[in-house]
């Protein structure tokens, strides 16, 4: 079994705080997706949500392993710029799919232009 690190209290705070909020965020973002009606609702809540609980979390990993390692770990800012990147690329892509299908098939409930 791996023993948790030997963080200083200052930064043992800093990584549990940004953990339980990216956390909670993420959790939020989910049961958005559960908890709105259309599609068109549906998808902004597991992008949005997520995208922020996953800035939560990789901050509180640059802090931990920055702290054990004595100097600055940025590889996670990596991880970062791709969720950021791909997320609303993906939203846009699955948004217009939709509208077009359903303005095919006559919805009549569709966003306009």
């Amino acid at each position: 079994m791996i023993q948790a690190p030997d963080l200083p209290l200052w930064a043992t705070l800093i990584v549990g705080a940004f953990v339980l909020v990216g956390a909670s965020i993420t959790l939020i973002g989910a049961l958005g997706l559960l908890r709105l009606r259309s599609f068109y609702d549906r998808v902004h809540a597991p992008t949005l949500g997520p995208t922020l609980g996953t800035t939560c979390i990789l901050v509180a990993s640059i802090t931990c392993f920055s702290v054990l390692q004595s100097r600055p770990v940025i590889h996670e800012v990596l991880i970062l710029v791709f969720v950021t990147v791909t997320t609303p690329v993906t939203l846009m892509l699955l948004a217009r799919a939709a509208i077009y299908r359903d303005r095919r098939a006559g919805v009549t409930d569709v966003p306009k232009d």
